[in-house]
């Protein structure tokens, strides 16, 4: 497995943005009266990553013509150094195409934090693969790493088909493919034998393949670990077998992993990454992080394996990597992490949180 070195995109993510507000103070949703808003998707927290080192990153999208929350989502995606393109559709009426709102409480000590999404009209459902020239984009300008996700790979039949052909075109033109599955019971109910097809042929064009153990089990049918131990540590033998039946059944993927966490409290986890890459494994153990929110842990920890892998780095220092982009992004307001550099990454892998001056 190589990375395109020729690239001229180090990263493209095809993704539905939309908007998340969140209370101030950790306060509870239904006790608020002050929020923060920002702009947010899943496939953008792992490119926030890649972006924000450097890295040359293209959102593939739709928007609302004429929108202010359109707006503000691009005036964010140049913000954060990401490139984007996609058609701007009209809104229609009052009841027409929007950007989804994700209503999120970020939880307090024993209160745990509760996520409300509210996407109906969202305009991202609307993506197919005529919106964009893949011949250009694959071809001609060149993409190291294409990452979906398991959120709009599940969000409308429409973007289920784009997700599945852009894998294709993807592994046509020497880009590697990567997807972190994301399995939401929302998105896949009524819809079980659509999406376990789509994500089977998605998962064949994979190089990459990262999830949890119920992401693994519930998108892809993979049997999962069998637990009996008191803690995942002492379960990490059966991880490592259930890695092995997803090389199994997927056989071009390269690099595949998985996030580890034990939760304490809202505010205190156990956080770990087990990552293999083509027969060596290696486990970057459950330690303790501090946490401001959770959302966008993992996909931090996504960004930062796939950092590494384009990078050319070893299964291990990937693993760390990654480790510590998921850990930063805990300790955000915004749900994804944006490293200063690689010095503030390793510093938190190993611990070093004394002043910078």
């Amino acid at each position: 497995m190589t990375v395109r070195e020729d690239a001229q995109w180090s990263l493209v993510v095809p993704t539905s943005m939309g908007v998340r507000i969140t209370p101030e103070n950790r306060a509870p949703v239904h006790t608020a009266d002050r929020f923060f808003l920002q702009a947010t998707s899943a496939e953008t927290n792992v490119a926030s990553v890649m972006s924000h080192l450097g890295e040359p990153t293209l959102v593939l999208s739709a928007f609302v013509k004429g929108s202010p929350i359109s707006a503000l989502i691009k005036a964010d995606l140049r913000k954060r150094n990401m490139s984007y393109r996609g058609p701007d559709l009209d809104q229609g009426d009052a009841w027409g195409l929007r950007h989804q709102f994700n209503i999120a409480d970020s939880g307090f000590g024993g209160r745990a934090p509760r996520v409300w999404n509210d996407r109906s009209g969202e305009v991202g459902r609307e993506l197919s693969v005529d919106q964009f020239d893949l011949d250009q984009l694959f071809r001609v300008e060149g993409v190291k790493v294409l990452h979906l996700s398991g959120l709009i790979a599940a969000l409308s039949p429409s973007t289920s088909k784009f997700c599945v052909e852009l894998a294709k075109a993807a592994r046509e033109h020497g880009t590697l493919v990567a997807m972190d599955l994301n399995y939401r019971a929302t998105f896949w109910k009524g819809r079980e034998e659509e999406l376990t097809a789509a994500f089977d042929e998605i998962a064949k064009n994979c190089d990459i393949l990262y999830g949890n153990e119920e992401d693994f089990q519930l998108c892809l049918g993979i049997e999962g670990p069998e637990a009996g131990g008191e803690s995942i540590e002492d379960e990490i033998d059966e991880f490592k077998k259930m890695i092995g039946r997803i090389k199994d059944t997927y056989p071009n993927a390269h690099w595949i992993g998985t996030s580890l966490r034990e939760v304490e409290s809202a505010n205190r986890h156990q956080w770990g990454i087990l990552l293999w890459n083509d027969g060596e494994f290696h486990l970057a153990p459950l330690r303790a992080i501090d946490v401001m929110d959770r959302i966008g842990g993992g996909d931090g920890s996504v960004g930062g394996v796939l950092y590494g892998i384009v990078q050319g780095w070893d299964v291990e220092k990937c693993a760390q990597f990654g480790w510590a982009t998921g850990a930063l992004a805990a300790t955000s307001l915004y749900d994804y992490g944006a490293p200063a550099d690689e010095k503030q990454v390793w510093d938190f892998w190993a611990g070093n949180a004394r002043v910078q001056r």
